[in-house]
Order: C-alpha cells, then sequence, then structure tokens
C-alpha cells in the first residue's frame, strides 16, 4: 500500500454481513428467476436480475442527464444492504450523482470526486434542493432579456432571443460565483439550465439536436438543421427551468434527502484524497471503460456555459488494457486509504470488445494486490434496456444490458 494509507480501527456499528448478503444473492426470487451461481477463482458469482429494469423508478430527482450513468437502483440495493444510516458513503468517479443521491435519500453521509469540475455542478444541488415557489421568486427577478456579446456559431442551436437569456443567465451566475454569494437556489438554476441547454425535445433551449448527454458540434448541428429543413425557435428560458424543475421536485415533498454531504474532490484517482472525516463504510464507482465515452466532446457546451474550460481538466481517458488496470490500481489503493477494515467497495464494470473480455475479472485480478479482497460478483441481468433497443444489440449482449459488479471487503 501507499504511504498515505490512513490507519482507522476496524469498521463496528454498521459492518457489512457479506456472509448474510450472499445468502440473500443466491436465494433471490424476486423478478421470477432463479439465482444461476457459479465460481471462479475460489470467487461465487451471482447472476440474475436483482432490480427492476423498469427505466423510471426512481426518485424525481435523479431525472437528469448524464453519459455511461448507472441506475439508481444499482447503488441503492447496496446501500440498503450494507450500511447504516449516518455511515459514509463515497463514489470516486461520481459523474451525475447517482450514489450519492441515493445514499442521501437513505440518511446516509456522502463523500465524491470526479476529476471533471462540471461534475460537482450537476450533483451539489440536487443534495439540497430549494423549494419550487424559492425557484420561482429568483427567475422572476432576473433580467434575461435585452442584448448580450453572444459566441460565434451558437445560431445553429438557439433563437437569438433565448441565445441572449442563456447568455444574460450565464453572465448572472458567474457573477454571484465570483462574489463567493451563489446560494442553493442560485446552484439549482445552474444545474437544471445545464440540463436544458440541448436536446431533442421543445422541454431544451435548443432546436432538435442530439440526447442532453451529448453535444453536437457547431457543423454537426448544421448538417442536422440542413437535413431536417429546421431553424431555431424561441424559447424562454426561464419558464422551461421552472418546468423542469417541478418535474425534479415532484417526490421531493414525500422524501427529502436526510443524509448530508462531507464533501467534494476534483482529483485523478490515483492521488490520495484530503479527508479527515469518518471512514468511508461503502465506496460504489462505476469507472470510464477504456476509452468508451468521450466526456470533453460529449459536454463541451455545458462546459461553456459553467466557464470550465475542458482542455485544462484531465479527464480520464484508458485506451488500453494495461492503462485500465492501473487505474483500477490506483482507485482501490486511494479509496482504501481513507476507509477501514470491514469497509466495502462494490465495482460495478461492463464487458467490451463484443463480451469478450470481461473487466469484473480484471478488477479481482488487480484487488488481490491491494487491501482489497474480492468476495463475490455480482451479475444483474436484464431483459431489456433503452440502449440496447437504439443500439440495435441482442439482449445480454456487448455489456449493454447487464452489469457486473465486484464486491469487495477492506482487509
Amino acid at each position: 500500500m501507499r504511504q498515505f494509507q490512513r490507519q482507522f480501527p476496524a469498521i463496528g456499528k454498521g459492518c457489512p454481513r457479506l456472509d448474510e448478503f450472499q445468502r440473500e444473492l443466491g436465494q433471490w426470487r424476486r423478478y421470477d428467476k432463479e439465482t444461476v451461481v457459479e465460481e471462479r477463482d475460489g470467487i461465487p458469482i451471482f447472476a440474475n436480475e436483482f432490480w427492476t429494469s423498469k427505466q423510471r423508478a426512481a426518485h424525481s430527482l435523479h431525472e437528469i442527464s448524464y453519459r455511461a450513468c448507472f441506475k439508481p437502483q444499482l447503488p441503492r440495493f447496496f446501500i440498503e444492504r450494507l450500511t447504516d444510516p449516518g455511515d459514509v458513503v463515497f463514489d470516486p468517479f461520481m459523474g451525475r450523482g447517482t450514489t450519492l443521491l441515493e445514499a442521501v435519500l437513505l440518511g446516509r453521509d456522502v463523500l465524491g470526486n470526479d476529476v471533471n469540475p462540471l461534475s460537482r455542478f450537476l450533483v451539489e444541488a440536487r443534495l439540497d434542493p430549494p423549494t419550487l415557489p424559492e425557484v420561482a421568486t429568483r427567475l422572476d427577478g432576473l433580467a434575461l432579456d435585452g442584448p448580450i456579446k453572444r459566441p460565434e456559431g451558437f445560431e445553429v442551436f438557439f433563437d437569438e432571443r433565448t441565445l441572449n437569456q442563456i447568455c444574460r443567465l450565464r453572465a448572472y451566475l458567474a457573477e454571484r460565483r465570483a462574489a463567493g454569494c451563489a446560494d442553493k437556489v442560485d446552484r439549482w438554476i445552474q444545474m437544471v439550465a445545464i440540463n436544458r441547454l440541448t436536446g431533442h425535445s421543445k422541454g431544451f433551449f435548443s432546436v432538435y439536436t442530439l440526447p442532453p448527454n451529448q453535444a453536437a458540434s457547431i457543423e454537426s448541428q448544421r448538417k442536422i438543421n440542413a437535413r431536417r429543413s429546421q431553424r431555431p425557435e424561441y424559447r424562454d428560458v426561464a419558464q422551461l427551468i421552472l418546468r423542469k424543475t417541478r418535474t425534479l421536485l415532484r417526490d421531493a415533498e414525500a422524501r427529502v434527502p436526510t443524509g448530508r454531504s462531507r464533501g467534494f474532490f476534483q482529483q485523478a484517482v490515483d492521488a490520495p484524497f484530503d479527508y479527515s472525516g469518518p471512514p468511508v463504510a461503502l465506496a460504489v464507482t462505476s469507472p470510464p471503460f477504456m476509452d468508451v465515452v468521450n466526456y470533453k466532446r460529449d459536454n463541451w457546451m455545458r462546459c461553456w456555459f459553467v466557464g470550465i474550460d475542458p482542455d485544462a481538466i484531465r479527464i480520464t481517458q484508458t485506451r488500453k488494457l494495461a492503462e485500465w488496470k492501473e487505474l483500477v490500481r490506483g482507485v482501490l489503493e486511494s479509496v482504501a486509504a481513507i476507509a477501514c477494515p470491514g469497509s466495502v467497495f462494490a465495482f460495478e464494470v461492463g464487458e467490451i470488445h463484443r463480451g469478450l473480455l470481461l473487466l469484473d475479472r480484471v478488477v479481482a485480478e488487480v484487488a488481490q494486490e491491494t487491501a482489497w479482497e474480492p468476495v463475490c460478483v455480482v451479475i444483474n441481468e436484464q431483459t431489456f434496456t433503452k440502449t440496447s433497443n437504439m443500439w440495435g444489440v441482442d439482449n445480454n449482449k456487448r455489456g449493454t444490458n447487464s452489469n457486473r459488479i465486484v464486491v469487495m471487503q477492506r482487509r
């Protein structure tokens, strides 16, 4: 282990009972399927449908778009079974914050990290949401109409008046951040605006374009407009933000976040985390899958809106298996340093190269050389996903509708 390893006493209250967890997996029948139990290199493998395949069976606060994010049911499955309220749950690749939000909704404390600063803009606002009247009042007080300098080329996405409103909102939020007075209402409006910039319905600020988690380039959008014989129409920015807010807060009155944030990191995972709070009881994450997603390209407009230079971000992008293994080793060692004996890591991966490379095997192999002991592999199988349908991929092929989670315990 590395020199920055911290020493914690073995976890006491809330110690994951992994033997009971594995018995539950083996006896699982909730969706009328029997668990298939196998073993590889002494590690049991449990395959079944362990959480629902429904697309929208989760809290409304999750309903924002981000590339390559897993369903909320995945982290909830482990958080409910392997932690107690008040325990610290960590995601070192938090992305849109699915793990953190589920943990806070379940009364756990959370710690998050992502090398992309955009991630915190997406996560923090939803951990402590404002009320609908607070958002409406703030939007009513903003002067979004009127001329302002506009970026070149954006007219292929937005009507002129809409673009003015976007730019004026962007300037207001930048001023509030620079002055250090941005509050949770500002952070919320910013988060919603990030997610309404571009998309393929009238609920977005833009003309019809790629799905909201993939921003087309200016040149690509010109081609889309020509092919569809379309031009941008006016969209009322404040009204669309309020409309999306109403959707996101739909479940908030019935079930509000009760956990708290222990903080955020913005760094590569192969460096030590500067953390002095209580130890991590559970980490749940899904790392980048070997150069499958280009986060810089997909988020270029979102980065523009919040003033991030994507070229200055050390986005994790591994092209070779050896590089990916070092990424895994780095995150395992860094998380071990802020966890304690008995803590658990649920590490979700997929298979690539048309199913010929099972990354759970790679994770288990690397873990053996760190402070983490592989306990089991959980394979969640589903009969259908929207992603596999869009890509024309058969069920349970090429990793599009199965999750492979390596469950490890800190020695």
